[in-house]
């Protein structure tokens, strides 16, 4: 028997479970690729927010890492939440040196407001993690914190997206989700354009989103899909969980990440 595809993460934990590394890799599950996690995080996380993070040191990211990818290997490798300029600067230097595809998900802020990455790290993700990525995923809040360019109608989208290849990624995902109407992504490279648009779900249970996407669009190139082919599926995918997300706790719940197992049942 041959292994499946292998994807690694380098994220946050979230307790909670429905966003961080928990998130990842039950996307990867889900969609039938091998998930490894490097831990950059800890977080006590739940429903209501974010009440405590803690980065690990610079060396314990870097161990775990070198002893996924040096014996195991990956075929892709997807970011999340990096925490600090040391830590962006880390992993932008490891997934600089691997050879497989990255998709950056450059995590800021929480789904409620709480701030994951410190301000001091923004100019070390414009100018050393972009730069190495095959993705990049913001959403609109990230994108004004990166570039400044504010979104609030769809037709902005392309300047965003043009904002965000200054810096180096070889495509973007210009995630409109925070926009009015359906949901509606960009995906170019510059030069080609994707727009993929989904229904839009009257449902609040949305936690994990951003992760579940970069995630599941990790597992597509880890199978030898094209960008454009396994962004597709992605949106898919997460258009999918959105729908079946459901209530936890006393605040907002997380996207269902084995929603096509049940949905087969």
């Amino acid at each position: 028997m041959s292994a499946p595809p292998r994807v690694l993460t380098v994220a946050g934990s979230d307790s909670g479970g429905g966003a961080g590394i928990q998130a990842d890799l039950k996307t990867m599950l889900a969609l039938g690729v091998h998930g490894m996690s490097v831990v950059t995080a800890v977080t006590a996380q739940n429903s209501l927010g974010v009440q405590g993070a803690w980065e690990l040191p610079v060396e314990a990211v870097r161990a775990q890492y070198r002893s996924v990818v040096d014996d195991i290997g990956v075929q892709a490798v997807k970011t999340g939440m990096l925490a600090s300029a040391e830590l962006v600067e880390l992993v932008a230097e490891l997934i600089g040196g691997t050879d497989a595809p990255a998709v950056v998900d450059p995590v800021g802020v929480s789904k409620h407001g709480d701030a994951l990455l410190a301000a001091s790290a923004l100019d070390s993700v414009r100018t050393e993690l972009l730069p190495v990525a095959t993705v990049a995923t913001p959403n609109l809040d990230e994108v004004a914190q990166l570039t400044g360019v504010r979104v609030d109608s769809e037709k902005e989208m392309r300047r965003a997206a043009a904002a965000v290849l200054s810096y180096g990624p070889r495509w973007v995902v210009i995630k409109g989700g925070h926009l009015l109407g359906e949901a509606v992504d960009l995906l170019t490279d510059g030069s080609e354009e994707h727009w993929l648009r989904a229904p839009r779900y009257d449902n609040r249970h949305t936690h994990g989103t951003g992760c579940t996407l970069a995630s599941a669009i990790a597992s597509g190139l880890a199978k030898g899909w094209s960008v454009p082919e396994a962004v597709a599926a992605a949106k898919e995918y997460v258009t999918g969980a959105i729908a079946a997300g459901f209530p936890l706790g006393g605040g907002i719940g997380p996207v269902d990440h084995g929603w096509r197992f049940r949905a087969g049942s």
